[in-house]
């Protein structure tokens, strides 16, 4: 077989594995499709500046949370989705407006909220959104690492939550969109954000798991369980988030804790698929 015969039948084989995907379940189309708007919107940020850069932050959340919605409800159905954004925004939401008002439990800052729209008690309400768009890939591949096994899922929760945030942090500091009012306390590289930021959220983020793990109690899966869509978006998070922090964004230092953070969960992730074959 020639290279270009070869070529074309890998393709074949490719486009059949597809249709077979879509085919087995239609709606696993529907957060695929989201997904592939997600990243091509990332794409843009590093391209963008001021308002218009406002405007993508936005979408990217937006559309990171639409994707783990629509995945959620596709494989586990309306009410665990439900469920999984009340406790995760709301928890979110809560923790933010206790956070600005009292420095506890990340610290001392403030959101620019004139940038990313509506605000509730001096927090964007974008910002809960962005916590159940982010956390729901981790969530899920918490529970491919441990096989759900509850104690271990929340601590690898934890651990991925804190990792996210790595990247999460130190970009939209750079693009104004909070400040902190310790900048000289902490991880070296990232000296304007403080220690005290990851304590605050592995404590929150420590709340979530337990709750979830309600959650999934309460309500067990019922349906197709595939998880190609929150893994695929997981990882491109983690890698295409250190190349554009290394890059593209001027961020060396985030992108290497970001890479190391995260990290801890995708490199046991890589090597799981790798025995799968």
């Amino acid at each position: 077989m020639s290279g270009g015969d070869r070529s074309r039948e890998v393709a074949r084989r490719g486009v059949g594995a597809v249709r077979v995907w879509a085919g087995a379940e239609p709606l696993r189309v529907i957060p695929a499709v989201s997904a592939v708007l997600l990243v091509l919107v990332q794409i843009t940020y590093p391209l963008s500046a001021g308002a218009a850069r406002d405007r993508i932050t936005v979408a990217v959340v937006l559309l990171t949370v639409a994707t783990a919605l629509l995945h959620a409800v596709t494989t586990r159905g309306v009410r665990w989705a439900a469920g999984f954004f009340v406790i995760v925004s709301g928890l979110g939401l809560l923790a933010e407006m206790v956070g600005t008002a009292t420095g506890h439990p990340f610290g001392a800052y403030s959101y620019a909220v004139d940038r990313l729209g509506p605000a509730l008690a001096d927090v964007p309400l974008i910002v809960p959104l962005a916590w159940t768009g982010g956390l729901y890939p981790i969530w899920i591949v918490a529970g491919l690492l441990t096989d759900a096994t509850t104690v271990w899922r929340c601590g690898v929760f934890v651990l991925g939550a804190v990792g996210w945030d790595l990247f999460l942090d130190p970009q939209m500091v750079a693009d104004g969109q909070w400040t902190w009012r310790v900048t000289d306390a902490g991880l070296p590289g990232l000296p304007q954000i403080p220690y005290t930021n990851y304590l605050g959220w592995a404590l929150v983020a420590t709340l979530m798991a337990v709750l979830l793990t309600v959650l999934d109690r309460l309500l067990p899966p019922a349906r197709d369980d595939s998880v190609a869509v929150p893994v695929a978006v997981f990882a491109w998070t983690w890698l295409g988030s250190t190349l554009a922090h290394a890059v593209f964004l001027g961020l060396p230092a985030s992108a290497a804790w970001g890479f190391a953070g995260l990290g801890l969960l995708g490199i046991p992730l890589l090597a799981r698929h790798a025995r799968a074959g």
